[in-house]
């Protein structure tokens, strides 16, 4: 479990460890600003693009396979990115490295279910849940400290112990796991995936992805047209799988009516969180005037409370079932995001502060079960599909969250408040959604 956690955790945090690092990335290797912009985009396409194809692979030529080559690829690229003498080469290292990172992601919640008994399989999911949680929001961090000391390169150097940390780890203790798939992996199925994935990806970046305060990799017109690109070519290659016996995008999975539920659990749930981590800061620092250090530590409430509330909600699975835990979850954190955007102009850390809480204990009551139910729910021949789906489902929500975001934040602006509150309100209507299709799985479970 410590092989598969440090994995995933690294592989998370990578995905926005460079944010911060971006104008001395820029300054050092003499590039553009707008430009610079690829040196995150490309990492995140690679992983978003490859998830379902590794998933199948893991099924195929096992998740332990899959998951040590993933690994070994992420420590190489980092090195690399290390070496990179101009953009286009840290550009190509971080996509290289973000395939890597695909390759433990797509495979981590079934290597997961392998790891735990059936008996107390709740909590296995729920620490994993606790770590993904923690490093989706703790990249900034990370590269704050490392960025105070030293050099942008030290942001990847730090991977290379690490790597070869789980490396070790994992060639001595990752269970081995059947070959529940036979054959070749259908490269056209696999193509279609990376370019429906990377023409949404890139067209959701241009329209809002940033939220109009950073560039895009490509202007916002284009945007629209490579959006509605990407949902024309999945349209076929989502009519291309429904005869196939194991699809490569899972719609077998997708006919289980609690499986189905729970991706939708999980894509509204991560779009509301998106569209609160990305208001926050704007309505702290612009609305109300804290400093960074305030705005940072009232922020950190939530985190705190998800991390606090997941080991409690694993030991409930066993004994509630998932759609209840979940409803309740995502039903108090519609009521924290409610209440956070009727707040006073001029609110107390106290009066931020259990609203906040409320939103990140419900995430974290919310997050365990419904990955335990995704996970548990298909057959565990389809583990790695469904694994794959799990992190696809997550990137797919902060996706749509940030595309909403940055549509309310264009059309009323962030410097009165009025922006932050809407995309709030916003948040805690898409989180009453995700409690409803939640609650819906009462009547599968």
């Amino acid at each position: 479990m410590a092989a598969s956690l440090l994995g995933i955790s690294v592989s998370v945090i990578d995905g926005s460890i460079v944010n911060l690092a971006l104008p001395d990335i820029t300054r050092d290797l003499g590039a553009s600003a707008s430009a610079s912009v690829w040196v995150v985009t490309a990492y995140q396409l690679a992983t978003l693009g490859l998830l379902l194809p590794f998933a199948s692979l893991g099924e195929r030529l096992g998740y332990r396979r899959v998951y040590l080559w993933g690994l070994a690829l992420f420590t190489v690229s980092s090195l690399a990115c290390i070496a990179a003498v101009n953009l286009p080469m840290l550009a190509a290292a971080r996509a290289v490295q973000g395939i890597g990172a695909a390759g433990m992601m797509a495979v981590n919640s079934a290597l997961v279910r392998l790891i735990y008994p059936a008996d107390s399989l709740g909590r296995g999911i729920a620490l994993n849940s606790v770590v993904v949680a923690t490093s989706s929001v703790a990249g900034p961090t990370v590269a704050a400290g490392v960025l105070s000391v030293a050099s942008w390169q030290w942001l990847f150097a730090v991977n290379l112990p690490l790597g070869l940390l789980v490396l070790w780890l994992g060639r001595r203790s990752l269970p081995h796991s059947p070959r529940h798939a036979a054959g070749p992996l259908r490269l056209a199925d696999a193509g279609l995936n990376i370019l429906m994935f990377s023409l949404v990806f890139l067209g959701a970046d241009a329209i809002g992805a940033r939220a109009g305060t950073e560039r895009s990799a490509v202007p916002a017109t284009l945007g629209i047209l490579l959006l509605a690109a990407g949902l024309g070519v999945g349209f076929f290659y989502v009519r291309r799988q429904l005869d196939q016996p194991r699809p490569l995008f899972p719609v077998d999975l997708l006919r289980i009516p609690v499986f189905a539920l729970s991706m939708c659990t999980s894509v509204t749930a991560f779009a509301a969180q998106t569209l609160a981590f990305v208001s926050l800061p704007f309505l702290l620092l612009e609305s109300q005037g804290r400093s960074h250090l305030q705005a940072g530590l009232v922020m950190t409430v939530w985190p705190v409370a998800t991390v606090c509330l997941a080991p409690i909600a694993g030991r409930l699975i066993a004994r509630h079932p998932g759609g209840l835990l979940g409803g309740i979850g995502l039903g108090s954190m519609a009521l924290g995001l409610a209440a956070l955007a009727v707040l006073p102009s001029h609110p107390s850390a106290l009066d931020m502060a259990w609203r906040l809480v409320l939103c990140g204990a419900g995430f974290g009551l919310f997050q365990s079960p419904n990955n335990h139910t995704i996970i548990t729910s298909a057959p565990l021949t389809r583990a790695g599909a469904a694994s794959g789906m799990l992190g696809s489902a997550r990137l797919t929500g902060q996706s749509v969250g940030a595309v909403m975001v940055g549509v309310v934040f264009g059309l009323a602006g962030v410097h009165d408040g009025r922006g932050p509150a809407i995309a709030l309100g916003l948040a805690a209507v898409l989180a009453g959604c995700a409690a409803t299709f939640s609650a819906l799985r009462l009547r599968h479970q």
